[in-house]
């Protein structure tokens, strides 16, 4: 895991560069999220206010201030997913998982959140994983990818 000096080296230390340092940074612990304490950090390697710096954490949903598995699966709720049914979708990931939205797996693996819209309203219902999206969605399409990612998580 590198430290924050050094993703911030690795970035060039300015202000317009701090989402994918932090992005990087928080990918590479073992439970994808900050710190309050790594927060902090940023912000006075980069000379933002600790304030400016929460707020981007806060305002997408890529970062998180909780611990969460090794793999976020993020389901799209935007209207052009619900309409072609996100719901389903949802449901099938919760009987699969054996959790609700929100929660992580006991085995660390997964965690289920909602996010807003992924940019792939063709291929809606979506969900994204890290950075590979999903679309066009079937229950069997889920399992299978869930499948995949549990023989590859252990």
């Amino acid at each position: 895991m590198m430290d924050v000096k050094e993703v911030l080296d690795k970035y060039g230390n300015s202000p317009g560069r701090l989402l994918g340092a932090m992005l990087e940074y928080q990918r590479s612990k073992p439970q994808n999220y900050l710190t309050e304490e790594e927060i902090k950090a940023f912000a006075k390697e980069t000379g933002l206010p600790v304030s400016r710096v929460y707020s981007l954490v806060t305002f997408y949903s890529l970062f998180s201030e909780v611990p969460r598995g090794k793999y976020i699966v993020q389901v799209c709720h935007d209207v052009p997913c619900h309409v072609n049914g996100s719901v389903n979708v949802v449901a099938e990931l919760e009987k699969l998982l054996g959790i609700k939205m929100g929660e992580t797996t006991d085995d660390g693996l997964f965690t289920l959140e909602y996010t807003s819209c992924i940019g792939c309203c063709e291929m809606a219902p979506a969900m994204q994983i890290g950075e590979t999206v999903y679309g066009n969605l079937t229950p069997e399409k889920i399992a299978s990818i869930i499948e995949e990612l549990r023989r590859a998580g252990k």
